[in-house]
């Protein structure tokens, strides 16, 4: 899937808003290693590295543009391109952290104790993703994806985010970590319109949907069919601006 950074960083802060919360919880004063998987454009790595100012740290993303945006903005980072999902450090870290990746891979029974094999005695594996209990956007993306004409060819589409209950990431870290941490927070971000949920979305949970579509033509319809239901589904208030309800689950797991 291709990422553009600078479309993804329109709504920066309150993608930002998620990882300072995740990183303010962490129960670690001096993590010598730390990386984040998933860094994106290194918004993310830069909220770890003004918490731990004299930690190495490294931000890992797969996206050849997400990883130019990053090296762009923070020269003087440590960026590596590459996929986590076959990714060997040569060794632990004391922090593994990730911020809005981990839906985009599939089998977390089994990735996430190899995740936290990654983290050194002491150490944490700290991760935050969407919640399994949609927004209604997303809701409404999966509804659409369902006409008759399309269904098939999205079907991929409809499975492609891993999003698990907060009780499945505990039994599944229960027997190795000493302590866990788990909590969702649900946000409500102030959006200027209808419109603007949707082009949030745009650049993250809608994309694969639009990229399996055959044609331009077919994407304008998806799109134009979306915004006339979101315009249906969220309340505009008093101001005129829309309150976008996005729920997240976060995960703190101690070795």
């Amino acid at each position: 899937m291709n990422w553009n950074a600078g479309h993804y960083l329109r709504y920066g802060n309150e993608r930002t808003r998620a990882a300072v919360d995740l990183a303010a919880r962490i129960r670690l004063d001096l993590p010598e290693k730390v990386v984040d998987l998933g860094c994106g454009p290194g918004n993310s790595t830069q909220v770890l590295r003004q918490r731990w100012m004299n930690s190495e740290i490294i931000g890992i993303d797969n996206s050849p543009e997400m990883i130019a945006a990053a090296r762009k903005a923070f020269p003087d980072e440590n960026w590596q391109l590459a996929d986590v999902a076959c990714w060997t450090p040569a060794s632990a870290f004391d922090l593994v952290y990730s911020n809005a990746m981990l839906q985009w891979m599939p089998d977390h029974a089994n990735l996430i104790p190899v995740l936290f094999g990654m983290v050194a005695p002491g150490g944490a594996l700290a991760f935050q993703i969407p919640s399994g209990t949609y927004a209604v956007v997303r809701t409404l993306i999966h509804e659409i994806s369902h006409k008759p004409e399309w269904t098939d060819q999205l079907e991929a589409a409809r499975t492609m985010l891993t999003m698990e209950s907060p009780s499945f990431y505990y039994d599944v870290l229960a027997a190795e970590a000493s302590e866990i941490d788990i909590w969702e927070t649900e946000y409500c971000h102030v959006m200027d319109s209808p419109n603007a949920i949707v082009d949030w979305i745009a650049s993250t949970g809608l994309s694969p949907f639009l990229a399996a579509l055959a044609s331009d033509d077919q994407r304008a319809e998806f799109v134009s069919e979306l915004k006339r239901r979101v315009y249906g589904s969220y309340e505009t208030r008093v101001d005129g601006k829309i309150l976008f309800d996005f729920r997240r689950t976060f995960v703190i797991a101690y070795r």
